[in-house]
């Protein structure tokens, strides 16, 4: 569906047009002065130098050439501003052509067609807790996954776990420390292992720390750690299946939160599943020249002549022949293109990780790992801080695990709750999702780049840009569909009958900002900011609360009046509660 910007701009471009000027200057845009009107045109402006005229003389003619079918206003103002306003029986019709279409008129992509779209998102390490740093990553990863999904483009998400590092080998290591007797270090053993772990996830949480604090203190127990992590890598078994004790462990682990933030992967791919991929990659490199050795390392160089400051070679495998992470993601990027030649790799990452995926984007394209086609995109997220605006940490300066804030923000909730007439599970379950709100709007409220004070008393607010606010006006709604209902009104058919323009100034509002829906949800993948639909559901709830609280609904005497508001308030709850399915939200039905 067209969205009213390039409607409202059609008409411009004629009386362009008919004036004798060129249509290019007929650009048409929100306002920047809402006070004075709604859409401008500064096209008159621009135009000036070229017909050696005065912008005024412009514009005059050509709002006496415009076709008013779509506005109510269409004035000059001096020096040449064209300031327009929407007829609001424009609007209605254009409301009902977005109620019956699909996805509310947003039309999918011409490039949604051209593969699927792999997005790199989680990045959690196995054996380690989730903490308050991994939880941008889930958030705003998940939440572009929806967005695009939604507009049509075929899109996997991938947790991609770090698995097959030295964090492997210091469990190892402390476990044999711990436990000699067992099977897995018997070098004589040949039989099958225990499907059961010899450990728990609080094991591993209390056994990793130890052992990484207690190899830099012991740099033998640092060489052991290296040399078992080598043993596993070379495939010995009883490592090996200590290994796969530490995944399905975590894994579980992981599921299990990442499920409480309603976060979720199609793939649960790990750094090991790349590692068969790059003996061969390797050779490649070295066989087409591509790579070089540098001070006993092999390199890829990627620095390129327009490059205004220095870009580091990209390392392929250390002096000793280690891989590096460099070496396990191009590996991966050549296992993704075995498994479902993308059309485009989507990585969600902290934003200080820039240099490194520039390297190795890079690496990929000139090594022809990748082809020019498939498009590899970096979105770089800040950090999440505390009131002091540091990196969110405990009162003791530890760092905070993921399920600890995800409670938190709970009990401030249930707090915040104690004098609503509820049943204990309904209270729970309502908090639940309240909670989730705040968290999860509170990221993506803000530019995913740019850094966010965690502030829970004002995350967790049912007042103000706060996903509390938003769920309250969809819950305001939901009752106000129940009284109806209850007056014998068949809610259900409200969603086939036509909105019809009554006149009133805040039910223009309401429409003024439903238009925006069209655009905003395009935008907001190919920006990769989910903070643009919160915006976009901020200012929708902003304006429906001021017509819901300026003018009786079910009271109203006039029964036209009456039914057209009723389909205007529930057509405005299914978009708020397609806006909030994109942020990875649920509104519950009570608060």
């Amino acid at each position: 569906m067209e969205p009213l910007l390039s409607k409202l701009e059609a008409p411009v471009k004629e009386a362009f047009k008919k004036a004798g000027y060129d249509e290019s200057y007929a650009k048409v845009t929100l306002s920047n002065r809402p006070d004075l009107c709604e859409y401008q045109c500064n096209g008159a402006l621009s135009a000036a130098k070229q017909y050696h005229k005065a912008p005024f003389m412009i514009a005059d003619d050509v709002v006496k050439n415009l076709d008013k079918a779509y506005f109510s206003k269409a004035e000059v103002v001096k020096p040449g501003f064209i300031n327009l306003d929407v007829s609001e029986e424009g609007l209605a019709l254009f409301i009902n052509e977005m109620k019956k279409s699909e996805r509310f008129g947003v039309e999918t992509p011409e490039d949604a067609s051209r593969g699927k779209v792999i997005i790199d998102y989680g990045g959690a390490n196995v054996a380690k807790p989730l903490h308050v740093g991994h939880l941008r990553s889930a958030v705003i990863g998940e939440s572009i996954k929806r967005i695009a999904s939604y507009l049509g483009y075929d899109i996997v998400g991938d947790v991609h776990l770090g698995d097959w590092g030295l964090q492997i080998g210091l469990i190892i290591t402390e476990l044999k420390a711990r436990h000699p007797e067992l099977v897995y270090f018997d070098d004589s053993y040949t039989g099958e292992y225990p499907e059961e772990a010899p450990f728990t996830m609080s094991d591993l949480e209390e056994i990793y720390p130890y052992a990484n604090a207690y190899s830099k203190e012991h740099e033998d127990y640092k060489k052991q750690a290296q040399e078992n992590t080598r043993l596993l890598q070379e495939g010995k078994p009883g490592y090996l299946a200590i290994w796969k004790h530490v995944i399905d462990v975590s894994v579980a682990d992981l599921k299990r939160i990442y499920d409480s933030l309603d976060v979720h992967f199609e793939l649960w791919k790990k750094e090991s599943d790349a590692q068969k991929y790059i003996p061969d990659m390797v050779k490649y490199l070295k066989d087409n020249g591509y790579a070089h050795e540098d001070q006993g390392a092999l390199v890829v160089d990627v620095q390129e002549e327009t490059d205004t400051k220095t870009i580091p070679p990209c390392m392929i495998l250390k002096s000793n022949g280690a891989t590096l992470y460099n070496t396990t993601d191009l590996a991966t990027m050549i296992e993704r293109r075995k498994l479902f030649d993308p059309a485009r790799i989507i990585y969600v990452v902290d934003k200080r990780q820039e240099l490194y995926f520039t390297q190795v984007f890079r690496c990929a394209r000139k090594t022809k790992i990748l082809d020019e086609k498939v498009k590899l995109n970096f979105v770089g997220f800040g950090t999440m801080n505390g009131k002091d605006n540091k990196p969110f940490k405990t009162r003791d300066g530890g760092v905070l695990r993921l399920e600890a804030l995800i409670k938190d923000v709970k009990d401030k909730v249930l707090e915040k709750m104690q004098d609503r007439d509820m049943e204990t599970a309904d209270r729970e379950a309502t908090a639940d999702r309240i909670a989730l709100a705040a968290i999860k709007y509170g990221d993506l409220s803000n530019q995913p780049v740019k850094d966010y004070i965690f502030d829970i008393d004002r995350f967790t607010s049912f007042e103000g840009n706060t996903g509390p606010y938003i769920l309250y006006t969809m819950v305001r709604i939901k009752s106000l569909m129940e009284k109806a209902a209850a007056e014998g009104i068949d809610v259900d058919a409200l969603s086939g009958m036509d909105i019809k323009a009554t006149g009133n100034a805040q039910e223009k509002s309401v429409y003024l900002t439903l238009v925006k829906w069209i655009e905003t949800i395009p935008a907001s993948f190919e920006e990769f900011a989910p903070n643009r639909i919160c915006q976009f559901l901020y200012e929708l709830c902003e304006n429906y609360n001021g017509f819901y609280h300026d003018n009786k609904i079910l009271t109203n005497d006039d029964s036209s009046q009456k039914m057209t508001w009723l389909a205007l308030s529930l057509f405005v709850l299914k978009v708020l509660d397609q806006g909030i399915d994109l942020l990875g939200l649920k509104a519950p039905d009570r608060m």
